[in-house]
C-alpha cells in the first residue's frame, strides 16, 4: 500500500509542479467569464453597427405588407422578377424577397434571395411574419373585425412545477435543468478525454524511457497501473476544487460589483414573487440543491475517469508510441460519444424515455449521461443502480486492464494487435 502512495503522491506532484497545470489552473476560471463576456460585448456590438438591413421587396400580392423595424429596412421595387434580381445583385441591399400573386389558402412561390446563404432563423422570421398576416386575413375573412383579431391573440406563460408523492411541490424550470445537464455532461465528458489522455501519455513516455523497468523491479505492475490512474485522479479533483473556488470567488466579486445580493432572504423572496421569465429561471436556480448536484458528479467523474483511466493505461502499456495508439483508441472512444449524442437525441428531449434510462443505467455511458438527467428528477433507486453498476464496471474495467498492463508494460518493439491484446490477457501470471 506505502508504494502505491508514493506512485500516487509522484505522478500528482510531478504534474501540479508544472507550469501549465499551473497557467490552466489559475487561468480557466478567468478566461471561460471573459470569453463569454467578451463574445456578448461583439455581439452586441456587431449588431449596433450593421444598423437596418435593407430588404427589397417585389410584392405582387395586396394581402402581405412589412413595416420597418430597428433591424430591416423594406423598400418596394416594381418590374419583372428577373429585372429585381438584376438590380439587386448591383446593389449593396441585404436581401430581396419576392411574393408573386398568392391566395391565402395557397401561399406558393414566395422566394427569398441573398448574396450569401442565410441562416435558418432569418428564412424562420419572415415565414413567421407572413403566416401570422395570411392566418389574420383568414379570420377576417370569417367574419372577424381587428378589434376582435386583437383580443384573439393572447401570451400564454406556463409554470412548471414538480409534484413529490407527498403532494410537496417545486417550482421547475426546463431551461435551468438544460443549461445543468448541459454543463454537468460536458464537463465530465472533457475530463474523461483529457485526463484519460494524460494517464495513457505518462505510461507511453516511461515505457520508451526505460523508467518503467526500474519502477516494476520494486512494486507489482498492477500497483504501479492504479498508483498512475489514482494520482492523475487526484490531479483532476485539486484542479476541479481549485477552479470551483476561483469561480465562486469570481461571481462573488462580480454581484458586489453589480450590487447584487443573492442572500436567502433574497432568494425566498423571488420564489414566491410572480414575476418575468428572468425571475423565473432564478427562483429555479436556487432550488437547486446544488450540495447533491456537486456529490453526484463528483461519484461520476471518479467512477467515469477510473473506468476509462484504466483502458487508457491498459492501451499505453501496450504501445511504444502514442501513434501506435490511435487503432486501440476507438473503442475507448466509442462509448463516451455515444453518451453526448444521447443527451441530445435522447435525455433532452425526454429524460425519462427508456433510451434514457439504460444510457444512465450501463457504467461505459452512465457518468455523461446521468449527469445531464439528473436535473430532470431522477428517482433515488435508478441513481443507486446507476452508482452499483458503476463501481462494478471500474472493478472491471481495472482488473481488465490489470491483466494487459502487467505484460505490455515490459513489451517493446512487439507489433500489437486485439488477438495480441486477448493473448495477454489470457496469459497466466
Amino acid at each position: 500500500m506505502n508504494k502505491i502512495l508514493l506512485i500516487i503522491q509522484r505522478e500528482f506532484m510531478s504534474r501540479v509542479r508544472k507550469k501549465s497545470f499551473l497557467l490552466a489552473t489559475i487561468l480557466v476560471p478567468l478566461i471561460f467569464p471573459a470569453i463569454i463576456i467578451g463574445m456578448i460585448y461583439v455581439k452586441i456590438q456587431s449588431e449596433k453597427n450593421e444598423g437596418q438591413k435593407v430588404v427589397q421587396v417585389l410584392n405582387k400580392s395586396d394581402l402581405i405588407t412589412f413595416k420597418d423595424s430597428e433591424r430591416y429596412k423594406y423598400v418596394t421595387v416594381d418590374g419583372s422578377l428577373d429585372s429585381a434580381k438584376n438590380s439587386f445583385t448591383k446593389s449593396d441591399d441585404f436581401a430581396l424577397l419576392y411574393i408573386p400573386s398568392i391566395a391565402p389558402e395557397n401561399p406558393g412561390g414566395i422566394s427569398f434571395y441573398t448574396k450569401t446563404s442565410p441562416g435558418i432563423n432569418l428564412i424562420g422570421f419572415f415565414e413567421k411574419n407572413i403566416a401570422s398576416q395570411l392566418r389574420d386575413i383568414k379570420l377576417t375573412m370569417a367574419g372577424l373585425t381587428d378589434e376582435q383579431l386583437e383580443k384573439l391573440k393572447t401570451d400564454v406563460s406556463i409554470a412548471s412545477y414538480n409534484l413529490s408523492d407527498t403532494g410537496d411541490e417545486k417550482k421547475s424550470d426546463s431551461a435551468v435543468t438544460f443549461g445543468l445537464g448541459y454543463a454537468t455532461g460536458f464537463l465530465i465528458y472533457i475530463f474523461l478525454i483529457a485526463y484519460g489522455s494524460q494517464v495513457m501519455q505518462g505510461v507511453i513516455e516511461e515505457k520508451s524511457g526505460k523508467i518503467v523497468e526500474v519502477i516494476v523491479s520494486t512494486v507489482k505492475s498492477f500497483h504501479m497501473m492504479i498508483g498512475k490512474v489514482v494520482g492523475v485522479a487526484s490531479v483532476g479533483i485539486a484542479q476541479f476544487t481549485i477552479w470551483i473556488i476561483l469561480i465562486g470567488i469570481v461571481f462573488t466579486i462580480a454581484g458586489t460589483v453589480l450590487g447584487l445580493d443573492l442572500s436567502q432572504a433574497q432568494q425566498a423572496e423571488l420564489s414566491s414573487v410572480s414575476g418575468g421569465p428572468s425571475d423565473d429561471i432564478l427562483s429555479s436556480f436556487f432550488s437547486i440543491n446544488w450540495t447533491q448536484i456537486a456529490l453526484i458528479f463528483l461519484f461520476y467523474f471518479l467512477g467515469g475517469y477510473l473506468l476509462y483511466g484504466a483502458l487508457f493505461a491498459a492501451v499505453g502499456s501496450a504501445v511504444d508510441t502514442p501513434a501506435d495508439a490511435q487503432q486501440f483508441m476507438m473503442p475507448i472512444m466509442l462509448p463516451i460519444i455515444v453518451s453526448l449524442m444521447g443527451l441530445f437525441l435522447f435525455v433532452f428531449e425526454e429524460p425519462h424515455s427508456t433510451p434514457s434510462f439504460w444510457l444512465s443505467i450501463i457504467p461505459f455511458t452512465s457518468p455523461i449521461v446521468m449527469m445531464g438527467r439528473i436535473g430532470f428528477g431522477v428517482p433515488a433507486w435508478e441513481i443507486a443502480l446507476s452508482m452499483i453498476l458503476l463501481a462494478g464496471g471500474c472493478i472491471f474495467t481495472l482488473w481488465l486492464a490489470g491483466r494487459i498492463f502487467r505484460i505490455g508494460i515490459l513489451m517493446h518493439g512487439a507489433k500489437v494487435n486485439y488477438k495480441t491484446l486477448v493473448k495477454w490477457f489470457l496469459m497466466r501470471d
